[in-house]
């Protein structure tokens, strides 16, 4: 990888934190989106790395809001339970591997099916 760019241990650090500050959604309600927001808004103008990173965590964080929401009234007729707990675990496992890849210098992750709001 000669061509990735050269980013400092720290702002690979921070980057990994975005992905990372979306465990809060365990512990308070949109927690998931309100974590990687503050850690994007607070570094994203010095670190270009934190920037791009933290854009793809807050779109992802979002979808996965979005369809746990959707399965909401889908628990009245029971899908939405199994579905939940789906979309749930996906949801940790992907960021976990997105934190994991931004570690190990993999700086272009990419969650799958996510909505692009933030560009």
């Amino acid at each position: 990888m000669s061509d990735a760019p050269q980013v400092s241990k720290e702002e690979q650090n921070w980057a990994m934190i975005c992905h990372l500050s979306a465990l809060a959604g365990f512990l308070l309600p949109f927690g998931n989106i309100v974590g990687p927001l503050i850690v994007w808004l607070i570094k994203r103008g010095e670190m270009p790395l934190v920037e791009s990173n933290g854009k793809e965590a807050i779109n992802f964080q979002i979808t996965v809001s979005i369809g746990i929401l959707i399965c909401v009234p889908l628990m009245f007729v029971l899908i939405g339970i199994p579905l939940a707990f789906a979309i749930g675990l996906a949801g940790l496992i992907l960021t976990i591997m997105a934190a994991v890849k931004v570690s190990n210098g993999e700086f272009d992750y990419k969650y799958p099916f996510t909505i692009r709001l933030l560009k």
